[in-house]
């Protein structure tokens, strides 16, 4: 009977992966429809199936509160402003254009989130790339890596690191400390790469740098009393976070309580915000946690721990590099969110069999995952969302052309966060 538990379990998670890579259908219902599933064969029972979704509650808060301050922050213009403002700055010159707005893209999906960055600036990217006359394919493409580069340096940047963060126990802080150091080399190298690569194709004319330079970004400002309550209380959040080890609140109180506080003092409908959250995201986090927490009840991540530790052979070095490389390949095929849920209880399982710092196991976890995600379009939830933003205004990136310049990304990302997992820990 537990080897029929087994087979139906591996079957539904793999049906249901399928589905989400194929993207026939929408990715929330179709892991809802896994979770669901995961429960009727028994798999699981109900009572556990809800304990999953309620130990992982703090996720999903913190996202739902993010994504209304971000709401109600770009109804002021305020992203699309510094996006032209730094247009500016760099005089119409293509290449300095890139470089300050993939700069932009990577400090905001930070302090945000990938997803609602790359909403924020995909559209302003290929206004501004049409503006010049140039193909704004590279534009979107460096805009989509360095959200999930970026995104990865702090525990709110990436969906990824906030599943490890709440397997983990790591706080806020924690995350800027360890991983902030890789992702600036990796922003750089990648800077310098792309600006050779590019530099004899983003070629324009004086009189189209010069259209650049008449654009009013005055007039991007829509309310200005509205920017400066939400800019208070979007510093006061991340300030919050930043504290958070000490004081001891939790990050979804910060976060939800910040958003709550932002539509009260903007006035705002709470149901005209409330309808702005991305449900089907957090939606399918809930089913996610319930989908891996079948495979754990089955005994099949602490079968994949066990043949981990035999093969590294309590090398702390030897896993933490096979960690980023194994994320690093599977992480496009299978998307980052789901590959850092199951591998993060792996890591839980083979933590007892390491002596030394086995805090670099989570940091490699997370560097894989982040990074890897960038080398297909369904790797990553912000590739998604970037070239379906390109599509509706007629710029479509094809899987291959994405994997073409995403493989090179990834490439040059392992290599890089190898040598400082090696090097640091």
């Amino acid at each position: 009977m537990e080897n029929l538990y087994m087979i139906l379990g591996i079957l539904i998670f793999i049906l249901t992966f399928y589905f989400i890579i194929t993207e026939k259908y929408p990715k929330s219902l179709v892991t809802i429809i896994g979770a669901a599933l995961m429960v009727i064969v028994n798999v699981l029972n109900e009572e556990t199936a809800l304990e999953i979704i309620g130990y992982n509650l703090e996720i999903l808060i913190l996202l739902m509160g993010m994504m209304m301050i971000v709401e109600i922050m770009s109804e002021t213009g305020i992203f699309q402003w510094i996006a032209i403002r730094l247009a500016q700055v760099s005089k119409g010159n293509p290449i300095k254009i890139l470089i300050l707005l993939s700069l932009l893209t990577a400090f905001f999906s930070a302090l945000l989130d990938n997803v609602t960055t790359i909403l924020l600036i995909v559209p302003i990217t290929i206004f501004l790339a049409q503006k010049l006359h140039l193909d704004p394919k590279p534009f979107v493409l460096m805009q989509i890596f360095m959200s999930n580069i970026g995104g990865t340096a702090t525990m709110i940047g990436d969906p990824p690191n906030l599943i490890i963060a709440a397997l983990s126990n790591r706080n806020f802080n924690d995350f800027i400390i360890n991983l902030s150091p890789i992702v600036l080399v990796n922003i750089v190298v990648l800077l310098v790469s792309a600006s050779i690569f590019l530099r004899k194709k983003l070629v324009v004319s004086r009189e189209l740098k010069a259209s650049i330079m008449e654009l009013d970004s005055s007039r991007i400002i829509k309310d200005k009393k509205l920017l400066l309550k939400s800019t208070i209380i979007f510093i006061l959040v991340i300030l919050g976070f930043l504290t958070n080890s000490f004081s001891e609140i939790g990050l979804a109180i910060i976060s939800i309580l910040g958003s709550s506080l932002l539509i009260l003092i903007s006035k705002k409908k709470p149901e005209e915000i409330f309808s702005k959250i991305e449900w089907e995201t957090l939606f399918f986090f809930g089913a996610l946690f319930i989908l891996i927490q079948g495979l754990e009840e089955l005994g099949i991540i602490e079968l994949i721990g066990y043949y981990v530790v035999a093969f590294t052979q309590g090398n702390l070095k030897l896993t933490s590099s096979l960690l980023i490389l194994v994320c690093g390949i599977l992480s496009p095929i299978v998307g980052s969110i789901p590959l850092s849920l199951s591998f993060g209880k792996l890591v839980l399982e083979v933590l007892p069999n390491y002596v030394g710092n086995t805090e670099s196991l989570w940091w490699s976890l997370s560097l894989g995952c982040c990074l890897g995600g960038n080398m297909t379009i369904v790797g990553a939830a912000a590739n998604m969302v970037g070239t379906s933003v390109s599509k509706k205004v007629g710029i479509e990136i094809s899987f291959k052309e994405f994997f073409k310049w995403g493989f090179i990304v990834v490439f040059q990302s392992i290599i890089l966060s190898l040598v400082y997992i090696y090097i640091r820990y």
